[in-house]
């Protein structure tokens, strides 16, 4: 066999009739080819149903057991209700009246950061929890209003109309809003688009939150000083100028206040983080900061002394909003961009919430199910009173603390917050919106977070870029023009990743048949004659010039080191194909010109190791007819060794490239 192969060998150098015995076993087969529509049904399940949803449903045998698959998936608490036991109900029990305590007064506090009544905040913590209950599939989630959405609901609204002046008209066009939020969540889940949220990148969603806390907390100025008037702007330099420019309207009195709550409110978290076992301190100081605020003005008579108040709270269960929504113009389109902006935000903070909890207790949970079930109950909430919710970093993080065992706890926390509803809420008429100011501001500055932005410092500048760039575009511009920053940065990075892919010259590591970048091992070697690049990129329309250009310059600064050295020049030009995942017919077209362009150089191009993909298509566009069966190399040492071997068997004064084809080119 060993005499056989070096027998072919020869006679390929030489030109001598061994090309057809290539091309009858070639090294690297063309796998077979598919009916189109068998490919594209393949892709488009790769693409929108990677995670095969349904293949609970399609192994059960019967109509009814795989409709009860269906509705399981679906609706998830279906799969633990029936085990459910009293051991869980206790562990539930205790972490839905955690939350409810933390959810009440963030609800009130939220809703008004949204220009919207405080009861809808109540409203908002009642009827979503039990959606979500039955279809979300995080057993952590505490789902209620956020501050981020609310802020983004209040700015983006308030532009274009007044919620003192025309209260009605904003009140029916937040629900509109979350009704289009909803459709626009459920939308996403059900055509199985959820990456599109993945475009809100880690780097991007830090800087964002970390700018829209600062934009909430400087909002909260308003109510810590006192004033009554104040600029619908958020960004830093408007606010900063509505502050300094009143001076003369503060308050002492509510600057005292919100101050002795807010230092209140960041002790009991800086004992809670100390020791995690009392989480439940940093839990009820809310609730607790509501009640002696309340106690506080109601013995003083401080509404009497600037000291604003929550005022008349009504009192029953969510009214009816369903005739409320306003799909006429010309507000019509305001809800809906409102809604989709805000709902890309909710959907992005409740998923990575959810994903992170779930990480921690290892179970999975479905990111596209997850679109659905918050959709629903954005889409019921408005029918409901309510106005966009979400799952919350802060309630979640209580409810895991707390020992959640399922989505139970979002019902008990409902039924609490149906109590209050049903007989509580006289008891807030006198909570003072300066408590309700540093509640919004001690859970904002949670979310501000240094550590993992010197991460990203240290680990990837780029990151820290759209992190910074995000942050920036939050604190100086608005909402909207920092969640456009931090999609347009992460989409630009990835649009040059591909636009520019990292092309790297290999080289041998001694005593092996390895090939490594030689960049990076300073062992490895490059092998006289043979100029081995890696491309690390599919080959599409947008790189192909640049990949044409790029390995030109690689050869062009091989041959001026080898020239300088006295050394051989590159003959063959190994290209290791193991990254390139697929490649469109401008790169077919880069590869055919390449050749054209190394032949008249004299040189001759190899590809090794390429996929079944770039294979058939290269096929199919007859350039792997012109490169050859026989340059077409299952490993990169493969290929050397070839180069190599044809390499010493030249004839003199014939160029490297030149043997296979049996033409004779002078050099």
């Amino acid at each position: 066999m060993g005499g056989s192969s070096e027998e072919n060998k020869k006679k390929n150098v030489n030109g001598s009739g061994a090309g057809e015995t290539m091309r009858a076993a070639p090294r690297v087969p063309v796998p077979e080819a598919r009916p189109f529509l068998d490919t594209f049904r393949a892709n488009l399940k790769e693409t929108f149903f990677p995670d095969d949803p349904f293949r609970s449903v399609v192994r059960e045998r019967g109509f009814g057991r795989r409709a009860m698959a269906a509705l399981r998936y679906f609706f998830p608490f279906l799969e633990w209700i029936p085990s459910y036991r009293l051991g869980a109900f206790k562990s539930d029990l205790i972490s839905g009246i955690t939350i409810a305590s933390l959810a009440i007064p963030q609800g009130i506090s939220y809703a008004k950061l949204a220009n919207l009544p405080p009861i809808l905040g109540l409203y908002s913590s009642f009827v979503p929890p039990l959606v979500y209950a039955m279809m979300g599939s995080s057993r952590d989630l505490a789902v209620g209003t956020v501050a981020v959405a609310s802020l983004l609901i209040g700015s983006m609204l308030g532009a274009e109309v007044s919620p003192t002046e025309n209260p009605a008209l904003y009140l029916h066009l937040a629900f509109t809003a979350t009704f289009f939020a909803g459709v626009f969540q459920a939308s996403l889940g059900i055509l199985r688009l959820g990456f599109i949220v993945d475009f809100l990148s880690h780097a991007a969603i830090v800087g964002f939150m970390a700018g829209a806390a600062t934009v909430v907390c400087l909002q909260q100025l308003k109510g810590m000083l006192g004033l009554e008037h104040f600029t619908t702007s958020t960004d830093l330099v408007s606010v900063m100028r509505s502050v300094f420019s009143q001076t003369h309207q503060w308050r002492w009195e509510s600057v005292v206040l919100g101050s002795g709550f807010l230092f209140f409110l960041l002790l009991t978290r800086f004992f809670s983080k100390r020791r995690p076992k009392l989480f439940w301190i940093s839990a009820a100081a809310p609730l607790t900061s509501v009640i002696l605020g309340s106690v506080l003005v109601y013995l003083t008579h401080a509404e009497n002394h600037g000291i604003q108040i929550i005022g008349y709270l009504k009192k029953g269960l969510n009214p009816l909003s369903v005739t409320s929504l306003n799909f006429t113009p010309p507000y019509m389109m305001l809800a809906v961009k409102t809604g989709i902006i805000t709902g890309v935000i909710a959907l992005a903070e409740g998923i990575a919430v959810g994903r992170s909890f779930a990480m921690f207790k290892n179970y999975h949970i479905d990111g596209n199910k997850e679109m659905i079930a918050i959709g629903t109950m954005n889409v019921l909430g408005s029918f409901t009173s309510c106005y966009l919710t979400t799952g919350p970093f802060s309630r979640s993080a209580v409810n895991y603390n707390a020992g959640c065992k399922t989505a139970m706890s979002n019902v008990v926390m409902s039924a609490a917050v149906m109590v209050t509803l049903l007989f509580l809420t006289p008891l807030f008429h006198y909570t003072p919106l300066v408590v309700l100011s540093a509640i919004i501001m001690s859970a904002m500055l949670g979310l501000i977070d240094f550590p993992a932005a010197a991460h990203l410092w240290r680990v990837d500048k780029v990151d820290f870029c759209v992190c910074a760039g995000a942050y920036l575009g939050v604190v100086f511009g608005s909402v909207e023009l920092g969640l456009v920053v931090a999609v347009a940065i992460s989409v630009l990075r990835v649009l040059l990743f591909v636009a520019r892919p990292r092309t790297t010259v290999l080289g041998n590591v001694p005593d092996t048949a390895m090939y490594r970048r030689m960049d990076q091992y300073a062992t490895a070697r490059a092998v006289p004659g043979v100029l081995v690049l890696r491309v690390d990129s599919p080959i599409y329309f947008a790189n192909a010039s640049y990949l044409r250009e790029r390995i030109s310059r690689w050869i062009d600064d091989d041959q001026e080191r080898t020239a300088a050295k006295a050394e051989m020049s590159a003959q063959y030009v190994v290209l290791d194909m193991g990254a390139v995942g697929s490649i469109d017919t401008s790169g077919t077209s880069m590869l055919d010109e390449l050749k054209k362009t190394l032949d008249r150089r004299g040189i001759q191009i190899v590809l090794a190791n390429p996929g079944s993909e770039v294979m058939k298509k290269l096929d199919s566009s007859k350039v792997l007819e012109l490169i050859g069966h026989e340059w077409i190399f299952p490993t990169v040492a493969e290929a050397v060794a070839e180069c190599g071997f044809v390499l010493h068997s030249h004839k003199p004064g014939m160029a490297m490239g030149s043997a296979p084809s049996g033409h004779e080119n002078i050099v």
